[in-house]
């Protein structure tokens, strides 16, 4: 089974300057086996056997040479698509990547960083797709010219989790900005990706919801990871801590601890994914083509249906919900 690696984009100018020194070679390996040819030829006094045979032997020798040494970059079939620790975290990418590849021929290389920062990396062009989980920054994306369209994948939910003693008595509410209150009231301790992911933003929305001032709060009960989902959970379980995770990520992370699910349900923990080809008109590096080529897969019925069948112990991570139309 292929493993999809965390990866940077290849360097361009690197693979010029190796495409010129692997020229340079050949016909340096070219010249010096003209010579060797022309001195069997002439030494054969026109026999044309051995002549015949010299240079069957260079142009076996060539070839030889051109597939022995032939850089993997000249084989190579690939898109980066720059996503999120959740979604890599939740195992999904492993699940449905090897499909896509089987029915394409396109490798899919991930770079798995918060929302905020994968953004960032499409809008520099080291990466030809964008799949992430903050609706109103990728639709600013799109606006900005980044993207060329906006589609919905799938969607699953946030949920808050915490000790099982459960000290700040949040169990079993379902708003999430009165649970949050009730930690911070408690002063009980409180894990933060603090990294810019969509998870991220979306916590700071609900603290502004709950009228608490985590800024004010930073290194006392309120801890910043500056982690991906999958760190800040191990480090709500060492602590003892709550914490707001995506369900997929939840379900598939095996530090679980003393931690439990304390509040799911609420409207605002709608967890929405999207995907955007990066717009080949600012970047033109960008593989558009092998680039749509993946946003189609993912909203196709293939696609789709590889999405709903990514389950864990018969329980499904994400839903998907791509539309005939984007944004």
């Amino acid at each position: 089974m292929m493993r999809w690696k965390l990866v940077q984009r290849p360097n361009r100018a690197i693979h010029a300057r190796a495409r010129l020194s692997l020229h340079y070679l050949l016909n340096r390996v070219h010249f010096r086996h003209k010579q060797d040819v022309g001195s069997v030829c002439a030494s054969a006094l026109g026999k044309r056997a051995a002549c015949l045979a010299a240079t069957l032997a260079l142009a076996v020798g060539m070839i030889w040479i051109l597939v022995g040494i032939s850089p993997a970059w000249a084989e190579e079939r690939f898109i980066t698509v720059a996503s999120t620790t959740s979604t890599q975290n939740s195992g999904l990418f492993d699940k449905i990547l090897p499909a896509f590849t089987a029915a394409s021929g396109i490798e899919v290389r991930v770079v798995a960083v918060g929302t905020g920062q994968a953004i960032r990396l499409a809008e520099r062009g080291d990466a030809d797709v964008l799949l992430v989980h903050h609706k109103p920054s990728e639709e600013k994306f799109v606006a900005d010219g980044f993207g060329v369209r906006r589609f919905d994948v799938m969607y699953n939910d946030f949920v808050i989790v915490g000790p099982a003693a459960d000290p700040a008595g949040v169990r079993g509410l379902n708003d999430a900005p009165a649970a949050l209150a009730r930690i911070a009231a408690a002063g009980q301790p409180f894990a933060s990706r603090a990294d810019d992911s969509g998870t991220h933003k979306l916590e700071l929305e609900l603290w502004k919801k709950a009228g608490v001032d985590v800024k004010a709060a930073s290194g006392t009960w309120y801890r910043e990871t500056g982690s991906g989902m999958g760190a800040t959970l191990n480090t709500a379980s060492g602590l003892g801590a709550y914490a707001i995770t995506d369900r997929g990520t939840w379900l598939s992370f095996n530090n679980k601890g003393t931690l439990a699910i304390m509040v799911e349900g609420d409207k605002a923990l709608f967890n929405q994914y999207g995907v955007i080809l990066v717009n080949p008109a600012r970047h033109q590096h960008v593989k558009a083509k092998d680039g749509q080529a993946f946003v189609d897969w993912l909203i196709s019925a293939p696609g789709q249906e590889a999405i709903n069948a990514y389950t864990i112990n018969g329980e499904p991570l994400f839903f998907a919900n791509a539309g005939k139309l984007g944004s």
